[in-house]
């Protein structure tokens, strides 16, 4: 069976990449210019391959550091050296998006070793799942689509994803090490670094926790009741455990190289002045609340055949009528959530080259009450996001939610790219679905990637008074 599943998993990925080969094909041939952000990147990375490194050569539109660069530079220089081809074809456009071709082969081999870590074979899954659940993420829309384009999300995701399987194997520092590099690409992975060190932390915290409620058990002592009676009984282990110099400072040692990581980005946004390097008043941090909703719903799209079912509706009904009281401070609570802090960035509202903008103008500037009337459907998503990771021990849910809490609402603009990792690691986590979920899963995203690549290559338009040619894209 082993060996099989190595056969099936290089079939899968020699497959995958002949059809992406294809389509970089198609993609260079319609895109001979820098498109969209291109247009910051592609002349920077440019620069970096002439030797220009300095300061006054840093275009102050772009916002990210320069790890997309110097890793391209990295591949494509020693290319000219072995292959004595000249600095201008190894700099071209072409060639700097095919280093983000190679890091999807990459991340392929990662979510395919992360899934062989994370759902081991003895708990689940067959070799099929854990192979189309790869393929699958492999070729995630809002993913795949950016492999073809010189962006950062492919490197971001690959050194992130890296980290994370260093991090599950016990070698801390070259995660930690890992984690930086995803910094240099993208300065939100930072988080994910944090949840790095917070996987060890909720492991070391579950056991302990396990320990706690066998002592009990043996003690018979009276279990608290009320309502909140769990989250309390928690939260005073948490005191508890926090009090006690012994369990911080086992904490410390294993979790120093990642504490060491966090220290140098405050070090960073110190000397920066913020998290942002380039053009900050377009990205300025602020409490949207309503990110986590977008967040959900994008997940309940993304993975319906996993989360929504006649079953799931029902037991959410059920649960919702049992506990109405609950769920009636949530709704209440989520309506003033949406109410106060719900934004609209000037980008969103102006660049009609992205799906979102027409999800925007379409759904919620439509109608003032639309807004509102999505709450119950947030809630659900929600819910059904929890339950599917009801596997995971609550400490794992914590940081993963905390993470998710500080990756997503500081961001004022809505962009489905800022959904890619926390979705990845979501999907990662939940457990082996049957392999009819997953064919309908792959089919579906077989079927998005269709339409998204051909209206993006077939159907252009042009602004007013402009010659270019404009493209739809996520």
């Amino acid at each position: 069976m082993a060996q099989l599943e190595g056969y099936y998993f290089s079939a899968a990925l020699s497959c995958t990449f002949l059809v992406s080969c294809l389509l970089f094909s198609a993609f260079s041939r319609a895109l001979r210019e820098p498109y969209m952000d291109e247009i910051f990147h592609l002349p920077q990375a440019q620069r970096y391959c002439e030797g220009h490194f300095s300061l006054s050569q840093w275009d102050p539109m772009i916002t990210t550091l320069p790890g997309l660069y110097l890793l391209s530079v990295g591949v494509v220089k020693p290319a000219s050296w072995i292959f004595g081809l000249s600095e201008h074809v190894v700099c071209s456009i072409g060639m700097l998006r095919f280093v983000n071709l190679l890091f999807s082969v990459g991340n392929f081999y990662l979510l395919y070793l992360l899934f062989r870590k994370v759902q081991p074979r003895h708990k689940a899954g067959s070799s099929i799942q854990r192979i189309l659940s790869t393929l699958t993420l492999a070729v995630f829309p809002t993913l795949y689509f950016f492999n073809f384009l010189y962006y950062t999300e492919a490197g971001s995701m690959f050194f992130t994803l890296f980290a994370y399987l260093m991090c599950l194997y016990g070698n801390h520092k070259t995660s930690a090490l890992l984690g930086f590099c995803g910094f240099m690409f993208r300065q939100t992975n930072i988080v994910w670094a944090v949840f790095c060190a917070g996987n060890i932390i909720a492991q070391k915290l579950t056991e302990a926790w396990k320990t706690e409620l066998h002592k009990k058990k043996e003690e018979r002592l009276p279990p608290i009741k009320g309502p909140f009676s769990e989250f309390r009984k928690i939260l005073q282990f948490l005191l508890a455990y926090s009090m006690s110099f012994k369990n911080l400072s086992m904490l410390f040692l294993l979790t120093w190289p990642y504490i060491l990581l966090m220290s140098l980005f405050c070090v960073f946004v110190a000397v920066n002045g913020g998290i942002v390097v380039g053009d900050r008043s377009s990205h300025e941090a602020c409490l949207h609340f309503p990110q986590l909703f977008y967040f959900c719903s994008f997940t309940l799209f993304f993975s319906f055949p996993h989360l929504l079912s006649p079953s799931k509706i029902k037991a959410f009904f059920c649960l919702a009528w049992k506990r109405r009281i609950q769920f009636f401070v949530i709704t209440l609570v989520s309506v003033f959530l949406v109410w106060k802090f719900t934004y609209a960035h000037k980008y969103l509202l102006a660049d009609n080259r992205h799906y979102t903008f027409y999800v925007w103008k379409r759904v919620f500037q439509r109608y003032e009450i639309v807004k509102y009337l999505l709450v119950p459907v947030y809630i659900f998503a929600g819910w059904s996001i929890t339950d599917s990771l009801k596997s995971k021990s609550i400490f794992w849910n914590l940081m993963f939610f905390v993470c998710l809490f500080t990756v997503t609402v500081p961001q004022k603009l809505l962009e489905f790219r800022y959904f890619i990792l926390p979705y990845v690691i979501y999907r990662l986590n939940i457990p082996l679905p049957p392999i009819s979920r997953l064919v309908c899963e792959l089919s579906c995203y077989a079927v998005v990637n269709f339409l998204t690549f051909y209206i993006f290559l077939n159907k252009t338009f042009q602004w007013p008074n402009s010659q270019d040619i404009q493209r739809f894209m996520w």
